[in-house]
C-alpha cells in the first residue's frame, strides 16, 4: 500500500476530513519504548526520571545525608571509604544504564520514523501541489479556448445581425417599391 496514492484517492476531501497523522499511524507501535504493559510504562518513567533535576538533587541529598551520618559517628553502618554507598551506586548504574540506553535507542528509532513520515507527508503535499498546478494550467488553457470561441461566435453573430439588418432593409425597400408600383398601376 503506497501512502502517496492510496490516501489521496478522494480529491474532494476537505481539510477537516483529512487524517493529518496518516503517515505517522504506521509507527504508533513505537510510541512506548519498552512496550505497552505496566512494567514497560514504569521502566520508561524510571529511565526518564534519571535525567531530571529532581533525581539529581534528591540523589545528592541522600548521598550527603548518608555521608553525614557515617562521618558524624551517629551510625557506623558504612564507615569512611563508603563501600556500601559505592555498591549502591554500582547497583543503580547496572540497572539505569541499560534502561537509559534502551530509551535513547528507541527514541532515536521514533525520531527516524517520524522524520521519514514527515518526509513522505511533504512529498505527498508536493505531488498534490504539482497535480493542482497542472490542473490549473489545463483549466486556464480551456478558459482561454472558450474565450476565443466566444469571441469568434460574437463576431459571427455580429456579422449575421448586420446581414439580417441589410436583408431586412432590402426587403423593406423592395416591398415599398413593389407596393408603390402596384398603387401607381392601379390608379
Amino acid at each position: 500500500m503506497d501512502p502517496l496514492t492510496s490516501d489521496q484517492s478522494n480529491p474532494h476531501e476537505t481539510p477537516e476530513d483529512a487524517d493529518h497523522l496518516r503517515f505517522h499511524r504506521a509507527h504508533e507501535h513505537m510510541h512506548h519504548p519498552f512496550g505497552n504493559d505496566a512494567f514497560a510504562r514504569r521502566a520508561e518513567a524510571f529511565a526518564r526520571f534519571f535525567g531530571t533535576p529532581l533525581f539529581l538533587g534528591s540523589q545528592s541529598v541522600v548521598v550527603l545525608i548518608w555521608m553525614g551520618i557515617s562521618l558524624s559517628g551517629l551510625s557506623a553502618f558504612d564507615p569512611y571509604p563508603f563501600i556500601l554507598l559505592n555498591l549502591a551506586f554500582s547497583l543503580q548504574a547496572a540497572y539505569a544504564a541499560p534502561l537509559i540506553l534502551l530509551a535513547q535507542t528507541r527514541q532515536a528509532d521514533r525520531d527516524k520514523a517520524t522524520s521519514e513520515a514527515d518526509a513522505r507527508h511533504r512529498e505527498a503535499i508536493a505531488m498534490a501541489n504539482q497535480r493542482r498546478q497542472r490542473d490549473a494550467e489545463i483549466h486556464s488553457q480551456q478558459i482561454l479556448q472558450l474565450l476565443e470561441q466566444n469571441t469568434q461566435l460574437t463576431e459571427v453573430t455580429k456579422q449575421m445581425s448586420e446581414r439580417i439588418e441589410m436583408l431586412t432593409s432590402q426587403m423593406h425597400s423592395h416591398l415599398l417599391t413593389s407596393s408603390e408600383k402596384a398603387s401607381t398601376s392601379s390608379n
